[in-house]
């Protein structure tokens, strides 16, 4: 889902994929609804290509929302972005992340996430992990397919053309 959801440079709020054309996209608005080009030039990113660093791996932004969402139980963030100080926004992200990497992500960076995970939540864009299928059921189909015997089409019967 969040493959489809757009952040766009130097405009407010997120987008929606609608479709794409040569050299731009449609997208939409999730606060208005309006849809509007976006441009090549301009720096569009899908929040699917967003991870979050940390002491080992970067984490996908998806699973940090989701545990966002876990931790406020499907509700807004209950943090105040605009009242909040530096440290309340770092705190409240080391309960949700705690070892992100405290040089390399910025106050700014956690008050985007919130303000994205508040938007997504009142959109109602709340699957931010896609569901995995069972492993056992992906190897089982596997397994079917190889053990499949490939039948050969049958060939047509030659004919022979008679000289006039």
């Amino acid at each position: 889902m969040l493959k489809t959801i757009l952040s766009i440079s130097g405009k407010p709020g997120l987008y929606k994929l609608v479709s794409q054309a040569k050299n731009m996209l449609i997208v939409e608005s999730l606060q208005t609804g309006k849809r509007q080009p976006a441009y090549a030039h301009e720096k569009i990113i899908s929040l699917g290509d967003i991870a979050i660093f940390t002491d080992e791996d970067d984490v996908p932004l998806g699973e940090v929302l989701n545990a966002i969402k876990e931790k406020e139980k499907g509700a807004k963030a209950a943090l105040d972005i605009k009242k909040a100080d530096n440290e309340a926004l770092r705190a409240y992200l080391a309960e949700v992340l705690p070892n992100f990497d405290r040089e390399r992500v910025y106050v700014t960076d956690i008050k985007k996430l919130i303000s994205w995970y508040n938007l997504l939540v009142e959109t109602g864009n709340t699957d931010f992990v896609e569901e995995k299928k069972d492993e056992t059921q992906q190897d089982t189909a596997v397994a079917q397919e190889e053990e499949a015997p490939v039948e050969e089409a049958p060939k047509a019967p030659k004919t022979k053309k008679k000289a006039e």
